[in-house]
């Protein structure tokens, strides 16, 4: 009855309707009654102590309601916002946590950090009052480079990091173990690697419009927020101080996020309390000047990475040693990224023994660094492939071949590494077969010749991912650090008609969730998936969860709702078997239809709903009704992994590189809807392409200016940047959740940059650093062929 619509079905996305028509409301669309408009002065410097400042001008413009700044912040005992992961270093010690105040005090500590805000009756009018506000500054000496943050005379973003150091910390083997190693083998290899900063540009822009109501002392926040109940706990708890009951956080349709919606920012907190403060709503939407200065980047790490094996090719251990970036403050979980979702994939699909991995965060002036697509995983697949291609090369083996020597092999799951986690499932020697038929691997020598005949340069590199999604359990993510747990919640309530709402904890803002979980729904309980209503984004209206990040909103929030699902199932047992006059023990049940064993008696599922509804003919002491919640707490990640090939073609003329084919084939377990994955796929992709070759936020090492603050400097991937994408899948099922899924929205995003850049390594035959651009790569050819020629 739900073939078609079920688990496993290429579904159209329902929500799409409603975006493609132009009838999507997001954060921007809300505008409430009497409503005031916000705008920041935001600092011109990157470090500079605010000697003076007058507001006494700006206040006195027409349509002005309130000129806000760190003093009003402070004297309102608001306060600022917190880091939600304590990360413990070497020492034993938490992190540096220097204060991150909503607006400025004393000192600005980044272009783009809040200075002061006006909120007047429209945006343009609070925007001419700032240009009113006197400031006078006191420049200061910034810190832009990681190594130089580290330096002894260095200038001191916080005095309560000394030395700028956030934490110094490490995970895996014994360092004197891996040195012993290394010592005694007889091939090693090693690269200095750069993973460059990224802005995470959205679609929408982040927005927010915060609304007080004085009759009942309550206060909703409208956000572009990717976890909404997070967003209120941390503003309830940690900033204004008020019981969580006493606020509400809205998150509509979301055009995006990749990360950096997850965080809680400056100006929805200012919303929140100037909205009560003031008496009015405040809304205010960033430009995209201000995002580029203001929503947390993402990566931004430089590593020393070391691979040893024994003469036959055979991996025997990996030393890592990264410095990254924090920025001026620390964002809401920006200590967990370089560290435990980036440390613990370091062994990635292979038998490595040994690896150690020490990570320094540094603070610099310049925007907060947290988590964007992939997460830590990007970094750490970026490390050990890119690793994995240089030794291929040092040993004259086929990268291909040298990798399926190192596999984990299919029998050994679960499969424990030396960096804590413990595999599910995989096979991944079927997967890069897989790809090497899909991408025709032995026919690029052939393709290479004609290349060179042409006077191009063709080169072909591998990325074997592995990633870690929905983090987990929470008592363990709780013993590391983190400051919120990681399950997830479902609630599934019948109507008596026979029509489902499904209200998750989980939060779409681009994944197809109203979809796929439509569809869980749908093959589980037999509705119709057009009579199946998800609701999310709403701290009101669905259960208390966790938000989507880290490709955890399948896994643990589709699991979730599986179990609602089994309640909702079990409860209708005894209704049906009632209807029936049967006994529960004899009655079997299938997509929907409940069956006395052995007869033709049967009971639809609409029919119990009307029944626990309109209750005239039903079990006695059963409680009317027909909905159950549930609660899913993984009892560890899940794996995907997989292998994406790409072939390059470069101009050595110009230095250009065209993607002549891309190849993916990845493990996500079982799969819900693969056309959905597909394009989670695709979109990944893109952007891993964008790191690659295009993208990276610059500053002026001197200045601290951002060089890159707009499209006109940041160049983004276009559709003629990319190829046709070849995708395939594999699937081991993951073992441990009720769906056998495993998660797919990063996937792409962690595998191409290695993939890309192995590929441009092979064919111009020395090293480069991302983002390679075609100047970067013309140099590289002719220092090269300059090297070869002497």
């Amino acid at each position: 009855m739900t073939a078609h619509t079920g688990i496993g079905a290429a579904v159209r996305r329902k929500e799409d309707f409603r975006f493609i028509t132009g009838a999507g409301r997001y954060t921007d669309d809300i505008n409430r009654p009497g409503q005031a408009h916000a705008y920041f002065l935001r600092s011109p410097h990157a470090f500079a102590r605010i000697k003076k400042l007058d507001t006494a001008a700006a206040a006195k413009m027409p349509g002005v309601v309130a000129v806000l700044t760190g003093a009003d912040v402070q004297a309102d005992k608001v306060g600022g916002l917190i880091c939600g992961w304590v990360l413990k270093g070497k020492s034993g010690e938490p992190h540096k946590a220097p204060p991150h105040p909503v607006i400025a005090l004393d000192h600005v500590r980044h272009v783009g950090d809040q200075v002061a805000v006006v909120i007047a009756d429209t945006l343009a009018q609070a925007r001419d009052a700032a240009e009113a506000i006197v400031v006078e500054y006191e420049p200061l000496t910034p810190v832009i480079d990681l190594r130089r943050a580290l330096e002894a005379d260095a200038p001191q973003v916080h005095p309560e990091a000394p030395g700028n150091l956030c934490y110094d910390w490490e995970i895996g083997t014994p360092k004197s173990e891996v040195d012993a190693t290394f010592a005694a083998a007889a091939h090693r290899v090693s690269l200095d690697l750069v993973n460059n900063r990224l802005v995470p540009n959205p679609m929408e822009p982040r927005a927010a419009v915060g609304e007080y109501d004085r009759g009942t002392d309550e206060l909703v926040c409208y956000s572009t927020s990717q976890n909404p109940h997070v967003l209120r706990l941390i503003l309830c708890a940690f900033i204004l101080g008020i019981p969580e009951h006493k606020l509400r956080v809205i998150a509509p349709d979301v055009g995006g996020g990749f990360g950096s919606k997850i965080f809680c920012y400056a100006e929805e907190t200012v919303c929140v309390w100037a909205a009560r403060k003031l008496g009015r709503p405040v809304k205010w939407t960033s430009d995209r000047s201000e995002a580029f200065m203001t929503d947390a980047h993402g990566r931004d790490h430089i590593t020393k990475a070391e691979l040893a094996m024994d003469a036959n090719g055979k991996f025997l251990a990996m030393r890592v040693d990264t410095i990254a970036n924090m920025g001026a403050y620390l964002s809401t979980f920006a200590t967990a990224v370089p560290t435990y979702l980036y440390g613990l994939l370091l062994a990635g699909q292979y038998t490595t023994p040994q690896v150690h991995c020490n990570v320094r965060a540094v603070f610099t002036n310049t925007t907060a660094v947290d988590a964007y697509r992939g997460a830590g995983r990007p970094e750490a697949t970026y490390v050990v492939e890119r690793l994995v291609e240089a030794a291929a090369r040092h040993l004259k083996v086929d990268p291909a071949e040298l990798r399926k020597r190192n596999f984990v092999p299919p029998d050994a799951f679960p499969y424990q590494t030396p960096v804590v986690v413990a595999y599910d499932s995989g096979n991944y020697a079927n997967t890069l077969d897989e790809a090497l038929k899909l991408a025709d691997y032995a026919g690029f020598p052939a393709r290479k010749a004609e290349a060179a005949a042409r006077g191009k340069k063709r080169g072909i590199g591998f990325s074997a991912y592995i990633e870690a999604c929905g983090l987990a359990p929470s008592a363990v993510v709780g013993s590391i650090g983190a400051g919120v747990g990681q399950w997830e919640s479902a609630q599934i309530r019948f109507n008596a008609t026979g029509s489902v709402f499904v209200n998750t904890g989980s939060h779409s803002h681009g994944q197809g969730h109203e979809t796929t979980f439509a569809q869980i729904v749908s093959d589980r309980l037999g509705v119709p998936i057009d009579q199946v209503e998800v609701v999310h984004g709403d701290t009101n209206r669905v259960p208390m969860g966790m938000g989507t990040y880290g490709s955890r909103s399948l896994a643990v929030g589709g699991s979730a709702i599986m179990k609602a699902c089994d309640k909702i199932i079990e409860k209708g047992k005894k209704i049906a078997a009632h209807l029936m006059e049967a006994s529960v023990d004899d009655l079997e049940y299938e997509h929907g239809i409940y069956k006395v064993a052995g007869t033709d008696k049967s009971v639809p599922m609409a029919q119990v709903a009307f029944t626990a509804y309109v209750p005239f003919n039903y079990p006695p002491g059963l409680e009317p009704g027909l909905e159950e919640s549930a609660f899913y707490d993984p009892s560890n990640f899940t794996y995907p992994s997989g292998v994406h090939i790409a072939e390059v073609e470069i101009d050595p003329d110009t230095g250009i590189t065209t993607i002549a084919n891309w190849t993916a084939v990845d493990d996500f377990g079982n799969v819900v809807n693969p056309m959905i994955v597909e394009g989670q796929v695709h979109g990944g992709i893109a952007q891993g392409v964008g790191q690659a070759l295009l993208e990276g936020a610059v500053y002026d090492k001197d200045s601290g200016q951002l060089l890159t603050g707009s499209f006109m400097d940041y160049c983004m991937p276009r559709a003629d940047d990319l190829p046709s994408f070849n995708v395939g899948m594999t699937h081991t099922p993951c073992p441990h959740n009720p769906l056998g899924v495993k998660g797919c929205g990063e996937a792409g995003a962690i595998a191409s940059p290695a993939a890309l850049m192995n590929a441009i390594t092979d064919a111009i035959g020395t090293e480069i650093q991302m983002p390679a651009t075609p100047e970067k790569v013309w140099r590289a050819i002719q220092a090269n062929s300059s090297a070869q020629a002497a």
